[in-house]
């Protein structure tokens, strides 16, 4: 007697290969995907970078403002600001363009 392989015992098993990868391809291409979470943690390491940059650029800040301030008041800055900001020259100096 030879035995025919019936349609319902292919069907099953097809069915069971398309849901595990259909669970495959989402585990590496979906939103919460291996490949999403590269690009997070690229992008995360820049934000750090320049989370960095800038946090030196509010220290230089606060210090120049420090200088400025009623408190302590630095009279070299406070020439050099006149000078950069305002355009400011003393009187006994010679301008040449």
């Amino acid at each position: 007697m030879t035995r025919t392989k019936s349609l319902g015992g292919l069907i099953l098993p097809v069915v069971l290969l398309f849901i595990g990868a259909h669970f495959t391809f989402t585990a590496v291409q979906g939103d919460y995907g291996l490949f999403q979470r590269v690009q997070i943690e690229a992008e995360a390491a820049r934000l750090e970078v320049q989370l960095a940059a800038i946090s030196q650029d509010v220290a230089r800040i606060e210090l120049l403002t420090r200088r400025l301030s009623d408190d302590y008041l630095d009279l070299d800055l406070l020439d050099q600001q006149l000078r950069d900001v305002l355009g400011y020259i003393r009187a006994d100096e010679i301008v040449l363009p």
